[in-house]
């Protein structure tokens, strides 16, 4: 589930939240099914030209723990991202990656015991996860959770006006959303009718992938942090996500990718890779190092 306002904080997501929204089923009812092809463009900051994209994320010298046990995960991690660029972490399982994510996003079962996290020029540390959320920062999860009783329709809708109304723009009403989430369904490649469906409840694997996608894509980010969106997902279905992402990228937002394969990169093209090791990022190169990797393994370059 997406991270990204704080009408809809989850336990799972910001359990320090306290209130907790509940939404009745929608009236709402769809019958059309719109498609649309769409092209996979591979540019980057430096490929789209213009003037030198600004500082949007800097971290320095990060280190965290688990919450509860005081476990050292993070310790030492340096990233530096700019508008328009797209960063790939990879790294064995267990070498912090995921933690890395969900500390940015000011996940309450981590504690920050060092270093700095400027974003935008504002201490991130020092901001709550709905703060960071309607600062533009989104999070799409490995594992999207269910939301039974909650139809993707109303929770799209109310989410977005979350963010018109931190932007102090007016809210759109069923009709008005309507108009602008359909273009949204057909850059996922989604069947409309999934609108009316509970928010992943019941669905499938790559279902669940295309509608964190389709949040982003309603809800826009300036930092978009997409956890193994590739995980489960078969050639059509990434094919289909990976548009929909490159579509997504602007000269204006950036986005930070977890994956283990090389798969993923051969559709969204990355700036730069970085490898996490025992919490740190020990090398960073480009795509030639994730295509060593594909090769050779993390041997080589232990």
């Amino acid at each position: 589930m997406a991270l990204f306002t704080p009408t809809f904080s989850l336990k799972s997501l910001t359990s320090t939240t306290s209130q907790r929204r509940r939404f009745g089923h929608s009236n709402w009812s769809f019958t059309a099914r719109a498609t649309v092809a769409v092209d996979a463009p591979s540019s980057s900051a430096s490929d789209r030209g213009g003037a030198a994209p600004k500082l949007l994320l800097e971290v320095k010298d990060l280190s965290a723990v688990i919450a509860d046990s005081k476990q050292p995960i993070l310790k030492g991690v340096n990233l530096t991202v700019h508008e328009g660029e797209v960063h790939t972490v990879m790294g064995k399982n267990g070498s912090g990656k995921s933690t890395f994510a969900k500390v940015l996003v000011g996940h309450p079962d981590y504690e920050i015991t060092g270093g700095s996290i400027t974003y935008k020029g504002q201490d991130l540390v020092q901001m709550e996860p709905e703060e960071r959320a309607t600062a533009g920062l989104f999070m799409s999860f490995q594992s999207p959770v269910a939301i039974p009783g909650v139809s993707n329709i109303d929770f799209l809708n109310m989410a977005y006006n979350a963010r018109r109304r931190k932007l102090g723009l007016p809210e759109l009403g069923p009709i008005e959303f309507y108009g602008y989430v359909a273009p949204k369904l057909e850059l996922v490649n989604m069947k409309i009718d999934l609108l009316n469906r509970n928010v992943n409840e019941g669905f499938s694997g790559g279902e669940r992938k295309r509608n964190e996608i389709l949040q982003l894509a309603v809800l826009g980010a300036d930092l978009a942090i997409l956890d193994e969106i590739d995980s489960g997902l078969d050639v059509d279905a990434l094919r289909d996500v990976a548009k929909a992402v490159n579509r997504i990228l602007t000269p204006k937002n950036s986005i930070l990718m977890i994956t283990h394969y090389l798969r993923l990169l051969e559709f969204i093209k990355p700036t730069y890779i970085h490898i996490m090791e025992n919490g740190r990022i020990v090398k960073t190169g480009d795509i030639s190092l994730a295509e060593t990797l594909e090769r050779e393994g993390y041997k080589a370059i232990a």
